[in-house]
């Protein structure tokens, strides 16, 4: 099973980092750079992390080389934890203040390993399956790490990679839909649609690593000027929670809009044999009211009604003038009396 989404690769995955490590009031501090990659038992075997499906009470044995890019030799910390995803969707693993109870638990260690100046050295380390694992992915993290304490607080820094860790069983791929919300944007230009504002949180209540498409549709009464707009499912781990926000143009108000969100999730990775994969979806109705418009309408029957107004008052003030001329006209004809006979 393989996993090539790009952003794996961003955290834990045989990164560089470069600390001081003299104490406070130093002249000069010297630097430590190191890098952690898996490996086999010869050295670095090209791997960026560590994938296995194991069955429950299996022991199996893996190897992780640590490379030491500085001129001095090099004490380091290793620990492994539990993986998660970030708010930004990265992968980490927990803090050394933080108690791990799934993956990192399956993983043992030795303590410390010391790594000559520019030397690389591997150590194995084993990966147990409690009898009782429940089938799905268990996310975790092994690092080698140092602390530098120059100064009033101890900063960790450490570099490791992550390992995807499923128990075998069936795979469940589920993203649920909750707290869907949707708002209408109008365009104040009468002549353009708006804009539907879509937010919802899908939560992975499945056992795997999930990915997928997620489609949102919005329509007016009867299905009139239907609109949608499709997106990636950022990777969601077992029990993870993402924000997603979505944006549908084009969307003309038409009072009632029916706005529905439909997730078709996917085993990270492509999915086993087997895997159980559940849909799911969700349907809000918003009012949009077409403001523009009836402004533009208001503005219209009130031209209407002044040019009819106008066109009316020029009629009257016509007749009255007629009706004067004429009015006149006959008086001056009772003036002068009937025409002399020549």
């Amino acid at each position: 099973m393989t996993r090539t989404l790009p952003r794996l690769l961003a955290v834990l995955a045989a990164v560089l980092v470069t600390v001081p490590v003299a104490p406070a009031g130093a002249l000069a501090e010297p630097t430590l750079t190191w890098a952690v990659q898996p490996a086999d038992g010869n050295g670095p075997d090209g791997r960026r992390w560590i994938e296995r499906t194991l069955d429950p009470g299996q022991v199996v044995t893996e190897h992780l080389a640590v490379r030491n890019f500085s001129d001095a030799a090099a004490t380091f910390a290793l620990k492994a934890a539990d993986g998660y995803l970030t708010d930004k969707g990265r992968f980490n693993m927990l803090p050394s203040n933080r108690e791990s109870v799934d993956g990192g638990t399956w993983i043992a260690v030795r303590d410390t390993v010391t790594v000559g100046a520019r030397e690389t050295k591997v150590v194995p380390f084993t990966i147990t399956v409690p009898a009782d694992a429940t089938p799905g992915d268990h996310p975790a993290g092994i690092a080698a790490t140092v602390t530098s304490t120059g100064g009033t607080v101890a900063v960790e820094s450490r570099v490791g990679f992550r390992l995807m860790l499923r128990a075998s069983g069936t795979i469940v791929a589920s993203l649920a839909v909750d707290d869907l919300t949707a708002t209408y944007r109008p365009s104040w230009n009468p002549f353009s649609p708006g804009t539907v504002h879509v937010d919802y949180t899908g939560t992975n209540d499945g056992n795997a690593a999930v990915t997928g498409r997620s489609r949102v549709t919005v329509a007016g009464p009867f299905g009139l000027a239907g609109r949608d707009a499709a997106t990636d499912v950022e990777e969601t781990l077992p029990g993870g929670i993402r924000q997603t926000a979505v944006r549908v143009p084009g969307v003309w108000a038409l009072g009632p809009l029916r706005t529905s969100v439909e997730v078709a999730p996917a085993v990270l990775g492509g999915d086993p044999a087997g895997a159980e994969v559940r849909p799911a979806s969700a349907t809000v109705t918003i009012w949009a009211v077409p403001w523009s418009q009836l402004v533009l309408l208001a503005v219209l029957v009130v031209l209407v009604l002044a040019v009819r107004t106008v066109a009316r008052r020029r009629r009257q003030r016509f007749a009255r003038l007629l009706a004067r001329a004429r009015e006149e006209g006959r008086e001056s004809a009772l003036v002068g009396g009937p025409p002399r006979a020549s």
